[in-house]
Formats: structure tokens, C-alpha cells, sequence
């Protein structure tokens, strides 16, 4: 009895099948100790800088050098076991490069992805971690190789975007941001005090807002933007690291209306003149 189980595990240990799911093991494991090593190494160089672009520009290599390396340890490892199940695999090999050709004359959509994305990658026109603008999408890049680029959107929706599709990029976390500021007071205020009450409001905010490191340089005053129909627009804008404009804004705005409302200066709000003629007057004062 001891001896029949004996040649049982001697069976299954020498079998094709057993062979296989070892060595698939195997180019698992090493797949991902080899991820491990480049994500410490990584890890490593980012300790050289604390900016941001850098992190950025590391974390995206790091994921192309990863993709790049499993590719290769899992093809090497398949082309191992077939040849360890006595697979002869030159005639896969010509097989492959005699459909690669013929696929390469229909594969113009995937050269262009491949061509494009090699581009964006050495240029660093989209790292992971920048919120960028491309395709008609706007989201965070949460991945970036030679075929696509992976967006979140602030819904949480992701989008797959191919690489030949990206024609123009629009990065807005590109080394700072700014945070544009359409601040609407009423006509009868006096502008000039109005300016100097933002002046003021900067200064307290800089050096008191939570997250005060976030800003860049002071704000910067454009000046009367446009006069709307029930408001005069001014336009100011706040230099911040990047992708941290819209904390910035949020809080600032928030500020804003605080101190308007300390100083009396009133903030618009629809209004509309109704110019009556004199007969009509007449007929409504009788």
C-alpha cells in the first residue's frame, strides 16, 4: 500500500501536467519579484527628489519597465515549457513571424498607437498622477504605456483612450497650476475698494489657510474682466503646486464671501429694469 502511493506521487510528480503548473509557477514568481525589484529601485531614486514632476516622470517609467520585463519572462518562460514538453518551437517561431508580417500590413492603427505613445513617454507630455485633457476627456492618468493611456474622471469613470487618438494634450499639472477667479461684486461698489479688500483677504489667507504650502505665489489681481448684466466681473488667478488649484480655489472662494459679507460689499444677483412709458404710467396711477 505504502509503496502504490509512493509510485502514485512519483506519477503525478513526473507528469506533463504537474511539469507545467510548476513551471507556471515559477515565471509567476519570478514576474513578480522582478516587479518588486524594479518598484524598490524605484522607489530609491524618488528619494533623490521630493518633486513632484520627478516622482511623476519615475512612476511612469516604472510602469512601462514593468510591463516591458513581465512581457519578456512570460514569453521566455512559455517557449520553456513547450520545449520542456518536447515541443519543437522554431515552427511556432516561423509561424509567428510569417502572421506578424502579414498582420504588420493591417496593423497600422497599432504602429501608430505604439509610435505615439513612445512619443508621449520620452517627451513626458503625460505622466501618472497629472490631470490631463485629451480625447474630449478630462481625468486623472492612473496608467500610461506604448498602446493607451487610463483616465478616472472625477466620476470615477475610466477612460481608455488609444494613443493614436491623442492629438492634442492639454496637461494641467505640468510643474504648477493656477486657479482662475471670476469674483462678481454689485455696481454700486467702489472698485478700488473692492481691490483692496482682496489685497488684504491674499495676505491673511497665505498665512493662515490650512494648507498655505499649497500656494505658490500671491494672487495676482487681472482686473475688471467683463461687466455682465447684473455684475462687474473681476479676474484674479492663484499660482499653486500642482493639482492642488481646486483646494486652493474652493477655500478661497469660501473665504471671499466671508469677508464681503465682514465689509458690506455686496455680491450680484439677477436684476432687471422695467422702463414703463408715460402713458402707461398715467393709466396705472388711475
Amino acid at each position: 500500500m505504502r509503496q502504490e502511493k509512493i509510485d502514485l506521487i512519483s506519477a503525478i510528480v513526473h507528469s506533463d501536467a504537474f511539469i507545467v503548473c510548476t513551471q507556471i509557477i515559477v515565471i509567476t514568481v519570478l514576474i513578480k519579484i522582478a516587479n518588486f525589484i524594479i518598484g524598490r529601485f524605484a522607489d530609491k531614486i524618488k528619494n533623490f527628489s521630493k518633486d513632484t514632476e520627478f516622482t511623476k516622470q519615475i512612476d511612469t517609467t516604472k510602469h512601462i519597465i514593468e510591463s516591458a520585463v513581465d512581457t519578456v519572462i512570460a514569453t521566455l518562460g512559455i517557449m520553456y515549457v513547450l520545449n520542456k514538453l518536447g515541443i519543437d518551437i522554431r515552427p511556432i517561431l516561423t509561424a509567428a513571424g510569417i502572421l506578424g508580417v502579414a498582420v504588420g500590413f493591417g496593423a497600422k492603427r497599432f504602429v501608430e498607437d505604439v509610435i505615439s505613445g513612445l512619443i508621449l513617454i520620452l517627451e513626458g507630455q503625460i505622466r501618472v498622477g497629472d490631470v490631463v485633457d485629451i480625447a474630449g476627456k478630462i481625468g486623472t492618468v492612473e496608467k500610461v504605456d506604448i498602446k493607451l493611456v487610463q483616465l478616472r474622471d472625477m466620476s470615477g469613470n475610466v477612460h481608455y483612450i488609444r494613443n493614436g487618438m491623442i492629438d492634442i494634450v492639454t496637461n494641467m499639472t505640468r510643474d504648477y497650476s493656477y486657479y482662475m477667479f471670476d469674483i462678481g461684486v454689485a455696481y454700486k461698489e467702489n472698485l478700488t475698494r473692492v481691490f483692496e479688500v482682496l489685497k488684504e483677504l491674499d495676505e491673511d489667507f497665505r498665512a493662515n489657510f490650512e494648507h498655505r504650502d499649497y500656494i505658490l505665489a500671491p494672487l495676482e489681481l487681472l482686473g475688471v474682466d467683463s461687466l455682465e448684466d447684473s455684475a462687474v466681473m473681476i479676474k484674479a488667478r492663484y499660482r499653486t503646486r500642482p493639482r492642488m488649484q481646486w483646494q486652493v480655489g474652493r477655500a478661497f472662494y469660501k473665504a471671499i464671501k466671508d469677508r464681503f459679507d465682514e465689509k458690506g460689499i455686496e455680491l450680484p444677483f439677477p436684476q432687471r429694469t422695467l422702463h414703463i412709458e408715460h402713458e402707461e404710467k398715467e393709466r396705472i396711477n388711475e
